[in-house]
């Protein structure tokens, strides 16, 4: 599934082909970038659950399809469920709006969905 943003996996892989064009034009930044997120991560003691379930929420608020997408398929790699995930975004409504929130669980659903037809 591919779209015209490049946000959707197009040969089967488990990153978007917007981020494999990037990561090819742009090695170092996306070494710094993917280094800089290991040292968040590494920072405190949050679990990688919890750190996913964060950055969702981060997502969720900034609006953001891309990102929200990749933490998605994070946060199942971290063995977090569908329904933990759709928790999650769900505590936007009352901080964020409806809309926010029902946009972003848009994301996530795609997101969940390719996941499960792609192991499935």
């Amino acid at each position: 599934m591919s779209d015209s943003r490049g946000l959707t996996m197009g040969d089967g892989s488990d990153r978007p082909l917007t981020f494999k064009r990037f990561s090819q034009r742009f090695p170092g930044v996306t070494e710094a970038h993917a280094a800089l997120g290991a040292a968040t991560g590494e920072a405190g003691p949050l679990s990688a659950r919890e750190q996913q379930l964060a950055k969702l929420g981060l997502c969720v608020g900034a609006g953001l399809e891309s990102a929200m997408k990749s933490h998605v398929r994070r946060a199942l790699e971290a063995g977090l469920t569908r329904e933990e995930i759709e928790h999650a975004i769900l505590q936007g409504v009352g901080t964020l709006g409806f809309s926010s929130t029902v946009r972003a669980w848009v994301w996530a659903t795609e997101q969940m969905d390719a996941e499960a037809e792609r192991s499935g």
